[in-house]
């Protein structure tokens, strides 16, 4: 979700031709914006009149993400099976209809057996594979990372209060995004992990926990019905999961030296920096929402 910068090499500007402009937090902000309504309207009206497309959108950004991921750490040397993660995400998602969380957990164990199978004879059994454990580890990571994650958050739309329960996740996160951008913009001197993500600040924090944490708290007293706790602990949840999903992601394209998944959504990126903070989210709503609330 938060968008990265990394030096780029020296190049040569034209003296007719200044440089583009960006925001303090280094996005193309009115591109951004732009993008960030489109998606918004479009989730609010699934959830208004359609809550079960929730299902295929979180289907689509699941496969979407998965991809690039995979195209990603393809192009650094990694031999990823491709197939079975992509064929094995959506498994893990739609089993979650019948099956709930056991089906999510089976279609989960299914495509990691899968994964080192088909790593395994990728090359054929008469050579043995190279940097198989390497690439494993990497397929495991990711079927955990993207699928399964995501996957709890197909667990919240079942409920016959489903489709309140997606507004309070998405309520939490975004707004605890904003509060983390305006702070960070507006106030952030003192950064919280610079080798990381030198954008991000404590200041910004602050925000994120201002802002999620009173959007967490009315969404679930209002939209939910539940105790004004379960929206405190929603929402500090939400704030720490969206955070350290940023972080995750910036460390893992700094490990592949790139700065964005992809160019598919302009001003965001990829599909998965949109979806880093989300996905750890989705986990935490799911455990406040139905373990804890």
């Amino acid at each position: 979700m938060a968008f990265q910068q990394q030096a780029d090499p020296v190049s040569e500007t034209p003296v007719d031709e200044p440089p583009k402009k960006s925001s303090r937090a280094g996005r193309n902000l009115p591109a951004a914006i732009a993008v960030g309504v489109a998606l918004g309207g479009g989730l609010i009206a699934i959830l208004l009149f359609a809550p079960y497309l929730w299902l295929a959108l979180v289907a689509a950004a699941v496969a979407v993400s998965t991809y690039e991921v995979c195209q990603r750490l393809t192009e650094a040397g990694y031999r990823m099976p491709m197939i079975p993660l992509l064929v094995g995400g959506q498994a893990t998602l739609w089993l979650t209809w019948p099956f709930g969380p056991a089906g999510a957990l089976g279609g989960f164990a299914a495509t990691v057996v899968v994964c080192m199978i088909w790593r395994l004879v990728g090359q054929g059994l008469n050579h043995a594979p190279q940097n198989y454990s390497r690439d494993i580890a990497a397929a495991v990571f990711l079927a955990t990372w993207v699928p399964l994650f995501a996957s709890f958050g197909a667990l919240l739309i079942y409920p016959d209060d489903g489709a309140n329960r997606v507004f309070c996740l998405m309520l939490g996160v975004v707004f605890s995004d904003i509060g983390g951008y305006v702070a960070g913009v507006l106030f952030g001197k003192h950064t919280m992990a610079p080798a990381i993500s030198p954008k991000k600040s404590w200041e910004g924090l602050a925000g994120s926990l201002l802002f999620g944490g009173t959007a967490s708290v009315l969404a679930v007293v209002y939209l939910l019905d539940k105790p004004w706790w379960a929206g405190v602990a929603l929402g500090l949840m939400l704030v720490i999961t969206g955070t350290l999903g940023d972080l995750i992601e910036s460390q893992f394209k700094r490990d592949l030296g790139i700065k964005d998944m992809s160019n598919l959504l302009p001003g965001h990126g990829g599909m998965m920096d949109r979806m880093d903070g989300m996905l750890p989210s989705a986990v935490a709503t799911w455990i406040v929402l139905t373990l804890l609330a």
